[in-house]
């Protein structure tokens, strides 16, 4: 394979490649996030620690490079980002943190998935979004939402049971026991899914600001 070809090659795989990463990253927020609300800490304390490292370390960047790009502030720019920041880290981020107390950092993830469901029908509902449902592309989109919304009401519901893998032992079992037994499962998973709304809608507004 000739270096132009690989090159060809990198650029067209680079797209997934960083996606994967994204994903890879957030899974390990995640169990990171849920050890530290095991140990005790706050959810609310814990997204103001996330999003006050997250400034520091991306606020250089964007003031150097995006320094000449900035769009001028008005009042209507101004009310969105109050907004998008009510809905993204407000709501969703204080519902998505204390249902995971309730919950596991696997069941988090899987939430996750919901989004783009309710991000469409969002979209769909406010006419930003146009489905053909004689089309193809409008059928899937259609099935798409269907089966993951489905999916995530049976694993909100539905409580299956502990799969014994070789690393894990009894203690885990017990203490995954007693947690179930102590919170409510279905009240966090609600709350995840009430946060996974609320993302939605920041996602929609965000295209628009």
């Amino acid at each position: 394979m000739s270096m132009e070809s690989k090159n060809q090659f990198y650029n067209k795989v680079k797209p997934f490649l960083a996606v994967i990463s994204v994903q890879v990253g957030y899974a390990g927020l995640s169990i990171i996030s849920k050890f530290a609300l095991n140990k005790g800490m706050s959810p609310h304390v814990f997204i103001v620690y996330r999003y006050a490292i997250a400034t520091v370390v991306i606020a250089p960047f964007a003031i150097v490079l995006d320094r000449n790009r900035r769009p001028k502030l008005t009042y209507f720019v101004f009310a969105k980002i109050v907004l998008l920041a009510l809905l993204g880290i407000v709501i969703c981020q204080n519902l998505l943190y204390t249902g995971m107390k309730y919950t596991t950092a696997a069941f988090s993830r899987a939430i996750d998935n919901v989004i783009p469901a309710f991000a469409f029908s969002m979209a769909w509902i406010l006419g930003l979004e146009k489905v053909n449902i004689r089309s193809w592309r409008g059928q899937t989109k259609v099935l798409g939402t269907i089966v993951t919304v489905g999916g995530a009401m049976l694993m909100t519901l539905v409580k299956g049971p502990m799969l014994n893998l070789p690393w894990t032992n009894g203690n885990d079992h017990q203490e995954s026991t007693s947690a179930a037994n102590k919170h409510d499962v279905i009240k966090g998973a609600l709350m995840m899914l009430a946060g996974s709304v609320s993302w939605s809608g920041f996602v929609i507004l965000q295209v628009r600001v």
